[in-house]
């Protein structure tokens, strides 16, 4: 996974230039009122900090639809550019004018690196690692801060600091920033799919997961166009096809979805067995609480998934899977993908021909030819995850079976074909898509063996869930074709239009939204700009700054060298964080360091009606600010990005997550202008009882809807959100 992590560090860079920035305005503004004469002009110097703030509002409102337009990496190069380009005009500005216009470059770069490497990381990470990589935005940015703090203080103690050197040496880490979007990002997996780029999609997996073998994930992908869908939760029993014999079978033929092995005689088949997994068991309990109103039927859910997760848990079954067929010999198909007849008309060579020329799906993901194997398959329900070579892109030579198709943390795609007569006696079939998820049991002694060769003891069995729903590329007037395989329309006709904003009504986004929205809220009305804002005071109180004006240190420098004590202290929590963000989980981290922000606000709001001292009031109130910052950093400060990053399909991932960092910033300019007003209307410990109020509020919201999504496949996400918005609907329907 390597490659993932160089990728994801690469582009978290984005966010450390923004730290950068904050903190050297937060420097350099001291110099700028005095060579622009602005001490009697506070409006003007106001600006001067928020234009930035303001440009990274307006480019918010169309990053998103921008990225799911034209891609991820090339807005990340943009935002590269405006940063670079900046840097530059601020080392120039001759005057105020100029400066502001460079800071609303500056603004634009740091709202396009702040909404769109959360995506970009959450898209390219690998499930179980995803929450680690998701939380280096939040390091990189705090470092970017600590690095640029002690860059300036050092400035700070020559004869004449220069605020236009402080302002533009940030053009050097931008100009490495933009060579590394140039050269070394590659381009979204997920995007690039979306667009029916196959091959280069396909490319980039293999670069990021260091393996050939990313069939799984590619159909996952292809799986994760959809938008929204009836998913339901069904639950198996699954052992090998031959273990029980007919008399103990108490399930027909039908009613069985058989998986094939990539050796012929080796097959497994699923079996009905409800009220048996713990998902299944989650998805009545998460009825039962919407019923109460009060628990999301949606976190009951996600719960149920980590409860009974095993820890060698990662394979229901290393391969399996043959080639499908839906009853024999059927007709091959050839008019499905008209790009591929189009490049078949000019002399273009097929990928049955040539061994790595299945550019941009040219066939679909599930072979549409035959084998031996397949015409002894009775046409009942069952799977297929592999095939040879023959127009197939998810596989290698001639004959060689596919490897394996596990998506994260337990979970495994596969498809079942379904028949129905209707009252004439016609048969009807479709195609349902499987997201299979194996659980502990009595049965089950770790992980199932390879289906490859060997004797399998007679209580190898596992216990699944399953999440079935329709196939994101399934097309009645393709399938009145007679089409074999799940992939039955080219990927980029789903996303022909762009996003749409029809899609954002769709239950499960606008569950997802509902989320996101809600925790960018509560962040940034938690406190952490009024604690920041606070800190310099507390500190001086505390007589840090007389400590260091005795070892000959200004104020101004010594204010610069607290600032950057103060940012170094939260790595190392960080660092925590990100241990165990894929570990505990974003939902625990949440419940667990929020109470601590409500106490460290407390004891603030305490520490202005108790006297014990000057010296003890300064300490606890010092000892509660780093602890305040510490905790919110662990949590509440990348998780809200992480979780929007994770909770939204593909095709509107880049306009949901513009939305929800358009509320952060909003919110972020009410919180900043709001916070001088609020000082004088109700005192400096009125508003930290108001911050604290609001955490606890935070803490409510996370307990009742925040789920927890460690190590789980995004589409996966996106499927439980369609599952819980569905229970939602249903409850709400009982009780009229």
């Amino acid at each position: 996974m390597s490659g993932a992590v160089l990728v994801a560090v690469a582009a978290a860079i984005g966010n450390l230039l923004q730290g950068w920035d904050n903190a050297t305005i937060a420097g350099s503004i001291l110099y700028i009122k005095r060579e622009f004469l602005l001490e009697s002009q506070p409006t003007v110097e106001g600006l001067i900090v928020a234009m930035s703030l303001i440009g990274a509002t307006v480019v918010t409102t169309c990053s998103g639809a921008l990225s799911d337009l034209l891609g991820r990496r090339p807005m990340l190069i943009i935002s590269s550019l405006l940063y670079f380009v900046s840097s530059l005009v601020m080392l120039w500005s001759p005057n105020v004018y100029i400066l502001l216009f460079a800071r609303l470059l500056d603004g634009l770069g740091i709202g396009l690196a702040v909404t769109l490497v959360p995506l970009y990381i959450s898209e390219t990470a690998p499930p179980e690692i995803r929450g680690l990589l998701n939380t280096l935005p939040q390091f990189t940015g705090s470092a970017g801060m600590f690095l640029s703090y002690c860059m300036v203080f050092g400035m700070s103690l020559t004869k004449a600091p220069s605020w236009r050197l402080m302002l533009g040496v940030l053009s050097i880490p931008s100009l490495v920033y933009f060579a590394l979007t140039l050269f070394f990002l590659p381009e979204s997996p997920r995007w690039l799919v979306s667009k029916g780029r196959m091959l280069e999609a396909k490319k980039v997996l293999q670069r990021l997961r260091g393996r050939e073998d990313v069939s799984g994930e590619m159909a996952l992908l292809v799986e994760g166009l959809g938008v929204g869908g009836d998913t339901a939760i069904e639950e198996y029993i699954i052992a090998p096809v031959n273990e029980l014999g007919d008399e103990e079978d108490p399930y027909r033929e039908k009613d069985q979805i058989k998986l094939y092995g990539p050796e012929q005689g080796q097959s497994w088949v699923a079996r009905p067995a409800p009220g048996q997994s713990s998902i299944g068991l989650g998805s009545r309990k998460g009825s039962v609480a919407n019923q109460s109103g009060l628990v999301d039927p949606l976190v009951t859910l996600f719960g149920s998934v980590h409860e009974k997760h095993t820890e060698t848990g990662s394979t229901l079954f290393p391969h399996f899977g043959s080639m499908f067929s839906v009853g024999g010999n059927q007709p091959r198909n050839e008019d499905w993908d008209e790009e591929s007849l189009a490049r078949e008309g000019d002399d273009y060579v097929s990928d049955a021909a040539v061994g790595d020329s299945d550019d941009n799906l040219q066939s679909p993901l599930i072979s549409r030819q035959t084998t031996s194997l397949d015409k002894d398959i009775p046409p009942t329900a069952h799977s297929n995850l592999s095939s040879t070579r023959q127009g197939s892109l998810l596989h290698g030579n001639a004959g060689e079976p596919t490897g394996s198709t596990r998506i994260g943390s337990g979970w495994q795609l596969a498809w079942k074909w379904t028949e129905r007569e209707d009252p004439n006696g016609n048969k009807e079939g479709g195609f349902k898509r499987i997201y299979l998820h194996q659980e502990g049991g009595p049965g089950l002694r770790g992980s199932v063996v390879s289906l490859t060769g060997g004797d399998l003891p007679n209580d190898e069995t596992v216990q699944a869930a399953a999440l079935v729903s329709q196939p994101a590329l399934y097309n009645k007037d393709v399938m009145r074709q007679q089409p074999v395989g799940p992939a039955m329309i080219h990927p980029s006709e789903t996303t022909a239009t762009g996003p749409n904003w029809s899609d954002l009504s769709e239950p499960g986004v606008k569950h997802a939204l509902f989320v996101g929205v809600g925790l960018q809220i509560l962040q940034q009305f938690s406190g952490i700009n009024g604690v920041l804002y606070y800190t310099p005071q507390i500190l001086e109180q505390a007589g840090v700054g007389y400590l260091l004006s005795n070892l000959g240190l200004g104020s101004t420098s010594s204010s610069f060298l607290i600032s950057a004590v103060t940012t170094l202290l939260m790595l190392p929590c960080i660092a925590v964080a990100m241990r165990l963000m894929d570990i505990s989980g974003r939902r625990t981290l949440l419940l667990s360091t929020i109470p601590v922000l409500i106490a460290s606000l407390i004891i603030l709001v305490l520490g202005s009606f108790v006297d014990l001292g000057s010296t003890a009031n300064a300490s606890i109130s010092t000892i509660s600010v780093i602890v305040y910052f510490c905790f919110f950093v662990m949590g509440f400060g990348p998780i809200p990005n992480i979780l929007c990053a994770e909770i939204f399909p593909t095709r509107v991932r880049g306009l949901c997550i513009a939305i929800c960092a358009l509320t952060f910033w909003i919110c972020d300019i009410i919180v900043t202008y709001t916070l001088p007003v609020m000082l004088n209307s109700v005192g400096l410990s009125g508003v930290f009882g108001i911050y604290a109020f609001v955490c606890f509020i935070a803490w409510v919201f996370v307990f009742l809807k925040v789920p927890e999504t460690k190590g789980m496949p995004l589409e996966v996400i996106i499927e439980f959100f369609s599952v819980g918005a569905k229970q939602v609907e249903d409850a709400k329907v009982q009780l009229t």
